[in-house]
């Protein structure tokens, strides 16, 4: 599996829609290999350099697309999100923005039912001190995780929750958490925009990333979404345009006519490539 939990020297670069403020958030990650994850160390050399990107003259109308619209999906929409069931604490190996490694934690460990047919295990990191307390963050991420279209938890196998103000990540099989930060994406409206980048990042890269038709997209179009996307084309132009061909295509009633344009206009070769590939993406649908 290709990684795309952020290389070591990734820089992640966001404008918020509501401010319009540049927003640079530190995106640390690493692309080593879990024992339980399948990568390839081709794969992560690829992705740690980036290819130039597609010759293009026009520039990309936004920084990055999580801040995009705070209402593409929103804690009122539905969940495929059923229970989760604490069974006990066991060693992990999780990844920690806070020191930027690796780290074996005895993690509280939640196995999270979704009723379109998904079985993800949440682990929790032990600083939240009891089962309890560990338990109510495993049912607000596993509520959040089942709003996410169905093709998107299709590589979802774990979740890791830490404490801490650091990005979230993708890639590995896997989602991360930081509580700290979920708090300020939340403050934004932007939890689950957010949630839907990562997940693209572990569910969509793999395949679509390098393959001819959306390569070929990338070309006829001329131009990216964002500059995040132009600068990291092949690392982050699934999950930038993913997010924004959900709006268009099924929430286009929630975001503006001028945004839907632009979104319409900037990538619409993007746009056919990923209705052309039949995504079950309920339950947004």
């Amino acid at each position: 599996m290709i990684t795309f939990f952020r290389t070591k020297t990734d820089l992640r670069t966001y404008n918020s829609s509501k401010k319009m403020n540049l927003y640079i958030l530190v995106i640390i990650g690493t692309t080593l290999l879990l024992s339980n994850c399948s990568s390839s160390s081709d794969n992560m050399e690829s992705i740690n350099n980036d290819p130039t990107p597609v010759n293009i003259v026009k520039t990309p109308p936004f920084h990055g697309t999580i801040f995009l619209d705070p209402d593409i999906v929103t804690s009122s929409d539905p969940s495929t999100f059923e229970k989760t069931s604490y069974v006990g604490q066991e060693i992990r190996t999780m990844f920690d923005r806070r020191v930027n490694d690796w780290v074996e934690e005895n993690a509280f460990l939640f196995e999270t039912v979704f009723s379109d047919g998904f079985i993800i295990e949440i682990q929790v990191n032990p600083e939240f001190q009891t089962k309890e307390l560990a338990q109510i963050e495993a049912e607000k991420y596993g509520l959040e995780i089942g709003r996410l279209p169905h093709i998107l938890k299709t590589s979802v196998e774990t979740v890791w929750i830490h404490k801490g103000v650091q990005p979230f990540g993708g890639g590995n099989k896997n989602i991360l958490i930081h509580t700290g930060q979920s708090i300020e994406y939340e403050k934004d409206g932007i939890l689950e925009e957010t949630l839907i980048h990562e997940a693209s990042h572990t569910s969509l890269d793999e395949t679509h990333a390098r393959s001819n038709g959306w390569l070929s997209s990338q070309t006829s179009d001329g131009n990216y979404i964002s500059t995040y996307a132009r600068d990291n084309p092949v690392r982050e132009d699934i999950a930038e345009t993913f997010l924004v061909y959900l709006a268009v295509a099924y929430r286009s009633d929630k975001i503006s006519e001028s945004l839907k344009n632009t979104i319409e206009t900037t990538v619409p070769n993007r746009i056919i490539y990923f209705k052309n590939q039949s995504f079950n993406v309920s339950p947004i649908e």
